[in-house]
């Protein structure tokens, strides 16, 4: 049975450790995400979702696709693999699109994130 939680500890947070994420990851854009990613030595992904105020001056629209994302990920991130990185998934479109196409692009960064820590 595959464990489909996502518990404090896979996710992203502390000052240092997101800084480090921005300042040394790898960018990459598929759109409507653009994913940071740095590989740590943990044993587990941690990530972090981001809506910017910029594009979204309602917090009820940016909390909205926050939660679309987290559980877009959180049912696909078996995808990824054994992966041991940092990720940090920034929402770049300016609308609300639905969660079809949020869940179609996250698996899309999933698999692409698995190929890549299968090449190294």
């Amino acid at each position: 049975m595959e464990d489909f939680s996502f518990p404090k500890s896979s996710r992203l947070t502390g000052k240092k450790q997101i800084s480090l994420l921005f300042n040394k990851g790898k960018s990459s854009l598929t759109f409507p995400f653009r994913t940071l990613i740095l590989p740590v030595e943990d044993n587990q992904p941690r990530v972090l979702f981001s809506v910017p105020s910029r594009n979204f001056k309602r917090a009820v629209d940016r909390n909205r696709i926050k939660r679309m994302m987290r559980e877009a990920y959180r049912l696909n991130r078996h995808r990824a693999g054994d992966a041991s990185v940092m990720i940090a998934y920034i929402y770049v479109s300016k609308e609300i699109l639905p969660y079809s196409i949020i869940q179609e692009k996250m698996i899309s960064t999933l698999c692409n994130l698995s190929s890549n820590a299968s090449k190294n």
